[in-house]
């Protein structure tokens, strides 16, 4: 009921996750510079990973299949090596905000998009393997992944890029921003 509360309160954009659960702080607490940092790259996820991880699932031509997927790993290259480079999480030793924010798509990586577009697994000992193990490793992550199987189901209408099935897909396809 408080959390509804505060759902509707016109100040809810202002709250952090943490203030409502406070614990292990999600956001850097050293200094704002690594707090806008952390979102920087949220924020970056959002805005060219996820794109790319559509436009690649979408493509049906092998060739833009390949050139999505070229964009995709560029995409995902400066974040790796933004990473804490002993990690194993973004930010260090343990598990951060950008890491809670890409994890869901670790896992789409993983699960999706190996299966339809042939997605390689991370080079043992590298930074990004360490960080994917990490993550997906991590027990509330694997306690709030649904089976492969309904990944593969349900990202099956992506991967003939159906029309008109979702307005992401039609958002895609139109090579606009997603909705």
């Amino acid at each position: 009921m408080i959390l509804l509360h505060l759902m509707n309160n016109t100040f809810a954009d202002k709250l952090q996750l943490e203030e409502l659960n406070p614990g292990r702080p999600l956001l850097p607490r050293d200094s704002p510079e690594s707090r806008a940092t952390a979102r920087y790259w949220a924020d970056h996820i959002n805005r060219h990973v996820i794109p790319a991880f559509y436009a690649t699932l979408q493509a049906q031509d092998i060739q833009k299949q390949i050139d999505s997927a070229t964009e995709l790993h560029t995409h995902l290259q400066p974040l790796i090596s933004a990473s804490h480079p002993d990690g194993p999480f973004f930010a260090g030793a343990t598990m951060s905000w950008v890491d809670i924010f890409f994890a869901p798509w670790m896992v789409r990586l993983s699960k999706v998009l190996k299966v339809y577009r042939n997605w390689p697994d991370p080079e043992p000992g590298t930074r990004w393997a360490a960080w994917m193990k990490a993550v997906l490793g991590e027990e509330s992550v694997k306690m709030t992944t649904s089976t492969d199987e309904l990944y593969v189901e349900s990202y099956e209408r992506y991967a003939a890029n159906r029309p008109h099935t979702s307005l992401l897909a039609d958002a895609v396809n139109a090579g606009m921003g997603l909705p």
